[in-house]
């Protein structure tokens, strides 16, 4: 490799690259400059200097070329993964203000350094289209999330959670790396563009149909669809407030996206058709059992829940159902959708877990803990309003167009498919019931007899008024996000 290919290389990669070096930078602050201050000054000053790093790499993410790639699909950079990377970078701002108000643990740099290094392998993963360097990116970002799940070593709950996400993920990182190494036998290159001209060639290929099947395991523990979803409801509970948010929010972004791109790119010809009176075999009708049984046992399973931070586990499941509808549909018109839905829903999720952030020292986790918030923090229970009807998918905030963009694309080309919106909707219906349970409890219910009124971090108040203007704004105005994806894909 020449030395101007080194330079066109470090030149696409440097969001990445300057994300990655605010992470090392916020370790040598937390171990020099900011080590005899109080924990308190330690994690605001690694929250700003980590935040700062997340804008100077958005400000550098404008100043990339509009197209760029490396041999291979190794890295593919266009409009639409800029936007992506964006909508991650935004994120992991909103996610590190919360982090302010953090005290479980003493090694303030590791923890954000750990997100920061989660964060650019997200924007890694989101940008390739080679087997090899998605898989990569796949197992650094995981390892990432099992330390941040793990990162609190005085509870039980946050060791054992830790556990069962690295034991299920790295049983989903066998079982992917399976399927993959089958799709590479098949075509003979990494590249997603040659596996989808092999597949074209043979898409009855037995050995196709076992990749397939693996592939859609691994990526099912992943993005925690149904059946492959044990390990979402413990870590949800179990983990640090501010690790489970990225979990639950920027890692679906960069995983439904590799998701959809992998097969929209790599396995187009092997889709084959879930539509009522067109059946044709295929991954398209697999992805529907997964997205049905996702959506029936996420909404049902909801209902039962006593634990907030569980409803939102359960709550999960059930969307990422809604989401994987537009995989079945796979058309142009689906993806535009999916990523609207999934960059509003991870803001909505940031909202849901601020207000427990917000709440940390009192200990919330019961439905019943919520009673009388909005008389004890009026400003928090109406943005945790926002989140939870946004999650719910009601007009006129972004969760509403989220649903219905996809619905909408999924019928378009493929009216075979109104029985699986029919089912979403149906359940749409059902995950309304198990949210107002909770804003019942806020605002139906009188607080408990002396609880004091409840005072939140500057930071925290910031960043939770934020992402609620988001939701509602992005509700109101839908186009001023999916027109800008769909120029990027055009």
């Amino acid at each position: 490799m020449t030395g101007s290919g080194y330079f066109a290389l470090l030149r696409l990669t440097e969001p990445e690259i300057m994300v990655a070096l605010t992470g090392l930078l916020v370790l040598v602050l937390d171990l020099s400059l900011l080590r005899r201050t109080s924990l308190a000054m330690r994690f605001r000053g690694a929250v700003i200097a980590s935040s700062i790093g997340c804008a100077v790499a958005l400000g550098a993410l404008e100043r990339l070329p509009a197209q760029g790639s490396w041999p291979a699909g190794m890295l593919v950079v266009n409009p639409l993964t800029q936007l992506v990377q964006a909508a991650l970078l935004v994120l992991a701002i909103l996610i590190l203000l919360l982090v302010d108000s953090a005290r479980f643990t003493t090694h303030v740099g590791e923890y954000c350094a750990l997100m920061l290094f989660a964060t650019t392998a997200m924007m890694l993963l989101v940008s390739t289209q080679n087997l090899l360097v998605i898989f990569i990116t796949i197992e650094f970002l995981s390892l990432s999330l099992y330390i941040l799940t793990a990162f609190d070593k005085q509870s039980r709950q946050s060791a054992e959670a830790g556990l069962k996400y690295f034991l299920f993920g790295g049983m989903s990182a066998g079982i992917l790396l399976f399927g993959m190494s089958l799709l590479y036998g098949i075509s003979g290159s990494l590249s997603l563009g040659e596996v989808a001209t092999a597949v074209n060639r043979s898409p009855g290929d037995p050995l196709l149909t076992l990749a397939v099947v693996m592939v859609v395991t691994g990526f099912g523990f992943k993005i925690a669809a149904a059946p492959f979803h044990m390990w979402a409801p413990e870590v949800y509970q179990g983990a640090p407030t501010w690790s489970a948010t990225l979990v639950a929010s920027s890692s679906k972004v960069a995983s439904f996206f590799a998701l959809f791109v992998f097969f929209y790119a790599g396995l187009m010809g092997a889709a084959g058709s879930a539509a009522r009176g067109n059946y044709s075999v295929g991954w398209a009708p697999l992805i529907a059992i997964v997205a049905v049984v996702s959506m029936l046992w996420g909404n049902l399973a909801a209902i039962a829940q006593t634990s907030f931070r569980r409803v939102l586990a359960y709550s999960a499941i059930g969307h990422a159902g809604y989401m994987l509808i537009a995989l079945v549909a796979h058309s142009r018109q689906s993806f535009v959708s999916l990523v609207y839905y999934v960059i509003t829903y991870a803001l909505a999720t940031v909202g849901a877990f601020g207000v427990l952030a917000a709440l940390e020292e009192e200990k919330l986790d019961s439905i019943a803990d919520f009673q009388g918030l909005s008389k004890r923090a009026p400003d928090l229970s109406f943005c945790l309003l926002i989140f939870l009807l946004s999650l719910a998918g009601i007009p006129p905030l972004a969760g509403f167009f989220g649903k219905f963009y996809v619905f909408v694309s999924a019928l378009e080309d493929h009216s075979g498919l109104l029985w699986l919106v029919l089912l979403a909707l149906g359940m749409s219906v059902v995950s309304f019931y198990y949210y107002l349970k909770v804003l019942k409890q806020a605002y139906v219910s009188e607080p408990a007899t002396g609880a004091a009124a409840i005072r939140v971090r500057a930071t925290t108040r910031i960043a939770l008024w934020v992402t609620a203007a988001l939701v509602v704004l992005l509700g109101c105005f839908p186009d001023l996000l999916l027109d800008r994806i769909a120029t990027a894909l055009h």
